[in-house]
């Protein structure tokens, strides 16, 4: 995406796409591709803690925490023409686990330079 983006222009499809890009660092266990996703002052807020990009990417470093995903009902807020919130629900389940997890997920993609990146995340898991 370039610098002459426009919230006319910005869609949810777009965002999606960025957000697979995590997911799929997730899924792979690449440390490098969810680092690449994230500003270096990331904020992640989970049910375990409140995660800068080091410790968000550390998660990574024994193998992939995600085996499968779906992002549903996704949405977003255009807080300018360079800021972002995707807003989604997300299923997924964790390597060697059926168990399905469902959370809402908020994350904020904010564009400098010309490339969008994740600068806050906040995961609101939902009782099974």
């Amino acid at each position: 995406m370039n610098n002459e983006s426009t919230p006319s222009t910005l869609n949810v499809k777009q965002f999606v796409e960025l957000e697979l890009c995590v997911w799929e660092a997730l899924v792979a266990g690449d440390p490098q591709a969810d680092a690449a996703a994230l500003t270096d002052d990331f904020v992640g807020v989970y049910e375990y803690g409140i995660f800068g990009k080091s410790e968000h990417c550390n998660l990574l470093e024994n193998g992939p925490i995600v085996q499968h995903y779906e992002i549903l009902d996704p949405r977003i807020i255009v807080i300018s023409q360079r800021s972002v919130i995707l807003i989604y629900l997300a299923e997924w389940t964790q390597p060697g686990s059926p168990d399905l997890k469902k959370m809402y997920v908020s994350s904020l993609w904010q564009e400098s330079d010309g490339v969008w990146k994740n600068s806050f995340s906040q995961d609101t898991m939902l009782a099974d």
